[in-house]
């Protein structure tokens, strides 16, 4: 009897393990990344499509979380490396002089972005608080959305399940 118990509870493991898998990688999960192109450091990236995944992060300069969170992105993306793309998003309400400094001052591993006319957090749903995340899987869906600092271990995992290659 504690045999078939076991089985049964390995199965679900596996189960729940190919249905996260599933939803990370090939459902449409929170839907489709919209379709924005933000410069890096090594070209454009289209992030509907980005071919490996990419943790995009609407922040401010005023907001505590955010500035919180930046040092553990940076020993995130530092510990994955180029398993994934960490783009931060400025807030459109945020002055670029403050945003420029902030990033002088903290060289962060990762790309900077100002949404200067708010395109982009509008395009992804209105976005208007900071911290916002999101998490798009290299097919272009949005497999993690978070309004508020980032789940790191969830997010580490499954930035790992989407690159196990590299």
């Amino acid at each position: 009897m504690q045999n078939l118990g076991s089985k049964l509870f390995g199965l679900l493991v596996v189960g729940l393990l190919a249905s996260l898998l599933y939803f990370t990688v090939f459902s449409d999960g929170l839907g489709k990344a919209p379709k924005v192109n933000v410069k890096t450091a090594q070209g454009q990236l289209d992030l509907s499509l980005p071919r490996k995944p990419v943790l995009v992060n609407f922040w401010a300069t005023s907001c505590p979380g955010c500035i919180a969170e930046m040092p553990h992105l940076a020993e995130m993306k530092r510990e994955l490396g180029d398993r994934f793309e960490l783009v931060a998003v400025a807030m459109q309400y945020d002055p670029a002089s403050q945003v420029q400094k902030f990033i002088e001052s903290n060289p962060y591993p990762f790309t900077f972005v100002m949404d200067t006319d708010g395109k982009i957090a509008q395009a992804f749903g209105d976005v208007l608080l900071t911290p916002t995340s999101f998490l798009i899987a290299p097919n272009g869906n949005i497999v993690y959305r978070q309004i508020g600092e980032v789940q790191f271990d969830l997010v580490k995992e499954r930035i790992k399940q989407m690159s196990p290659q590299l």
